[in-house]
């Protein structure tokens, strides 16, 4: 596996120079700055109503003015004097602005048409509004980070980063103003920085913050997104939409420029921050959860043994529910052909008044009073329930090392 880490370091090196090859170099600078452009990286009928989550993001420190990368002045317009992190935790990944091409045009074909060149065990992010489900394959995502759409009239950002194995929808409305966003090239713990195109304000993905320039403290608001499989994907909306391949971009969809990454025994890639709590691997997958204040993370290596968890979060009884059939986009060196990790989802147990409690009686997902039988998406799918749908939380894939960055003060779920 070390090998295949190497190979993907020297893969996306190749790819980020292709990336860069279409705008400008910029000026090397010193490792507290930006890291020069020869050092390039690895590189969820009717919408249930969305329960409301505690934001990750701190409360805006305006932190005095220092030099911010030279590289930046000279590639964005925004105010850098405004920022609440240091910009010495901020590094490049390689790529400069736009270097890997977000996708501001999306197309999307059917799933008939998508299933000729889609794996069943093949992980796509899934979103759904107002009954319109869509899918945006990992193998796309991969090589873009980020999608601008509009999905039954909501203005999303659906976002991936390959280095977090963070797939994260954002609204994309901010005071009334539609934004547009793009890749700035830079990391900070590893994590991918998103910019606007309208004020050029630096977001962080993984807490959907503003942390440089004129939107300084302001919050994307998050939109449930779920990594699943194709197969179940296609299973429960057969009518749905799929980002297509036709992006404007020649890419190698399907490939795996990360091969070996996922390796829990590996490092994260250019990080730079405080040690790794260690109650966890920095490469473990979890799924994490956060609502009124507490927060949560629920190891996939636990997920995979007990597959439901009846737990309460911030007052909140939830229900996280795992299921396996879902490639790891980052293991092999092709998407399709990772190891089988499953997939993981947080829901409500709270339904028309009853709290329901969940088991898995070895092959299906059931509530106990009941005996109805669920999928990974929240739906009941047979039994006295069928048709009903559980309300989704905002629940996010992690590697430990990328959330517990930003929230050490975590409560790891233990059976």
């Amino acid at each position: 596996m070390l090998y295949g880490y190497k190979s993907a370091i020297f893969l996306v090196l190749i790819f980020g120079l292709a990336a860069c090859s279409k705008v400008s170099n910029n000026n090397g600078l010193s490792a507290t700055e930006d890291v020069p452009q020869s050092t390039a990286s690895v590189p969820s009928g009717e919408t249930p109503t969305i329960l409301p989550t505690d934001t990750l993001a701190p409360t805006a420190t305006f932190l005095p003015s220092d030099a911010p990368p030279r590289s930046a002045l000279n590639e964005f317009t925004t105010d850098f004097s405004k920022h609440s992190v240091s910009y010495d935790e901020i590094l490049s990944g390689g790529p400069p602005k736009d270097g890997i091409p977000a996708i501001d045009d999306p197309k999307f074909v059917s799933v008939n048409e998508a299933d000729d060149w889609l794996q069943d065990r093949e992980p796509v992010i899934f979103v759904e509004a107002d009954g319109k489900a869509r899918a945006y394959p990992i193998q796309i995502l991969m090589w873009h980070e980020i999608v601008n759409d509009t999905l039954a009239g909501l203005p999303l950002t659906v976002t991936f980063c390959p280095l977090c194995n963070t797939a994260i929808a954002f609204e994309r409305t901010v005071n009334g103003q539609v934004l547009d966003f793009g890749t700035t090239g830079r990391l900070r713990f590893s994590n991918l920085i998103m910019y606007d195109r309208q004020t050029e304000t630096w977001w962080q993905q993984a807490t959907g913050d503003a942390i440089v320039g004129e939107l300084l403290g302001t919050q994307l608001d998050y939109y449930p997104a779920q990594i699943i499989s194709w197969q179940d994907f296609k299973n429960q909306y057969p009518d749905g939409s799929v980002l297509s391949r036709e992006t404007g971009h020649p890419r190698d969809y399907g490939r795996n420029p990360y091969a070996g990454y996922d390796d829990i025994n590996q490092s994260p890639f250019l990080f730079r921050g405080d040690p790794t709590p260690g109650q966890l691997l920095p490469m473990e997958r979890v799924l994490t959860l956060e609502l009124n204040g507490e927060a949560v993370a629920y190891p996939y290596q636990v997920l995979s043994e007990v597959s439901v968890v009846n737990d309460t979060v911030g007052g909140e009884p939830v229900v996280i529910v795992w299921v396996e059939g879902t490639a790891s986009a980052l293991d092999a060196g092709s998407v399709s052909g990772g190891r089988d990790v499953g997939t993981a989802a947080a829901f409500s147990r709270l339904l028309e008044g009853d709290v329901l409690e969940f088991t898995h009686d070895g092959n299906t997902i059931v509530d106990t009073k009941t005996g109805s039988t669920w999928n990974v998406l929240g739906h009941a799918v047979s039994g006295q329930l069928a048709g009903n749908q559980l309300l989704q939380f905002v629940s996010i894939n992690h590697f430990w090392f990328s959330w517990a960055a930003f929230q050490p003060e975590t409560r790891i779920y233990q059976p």
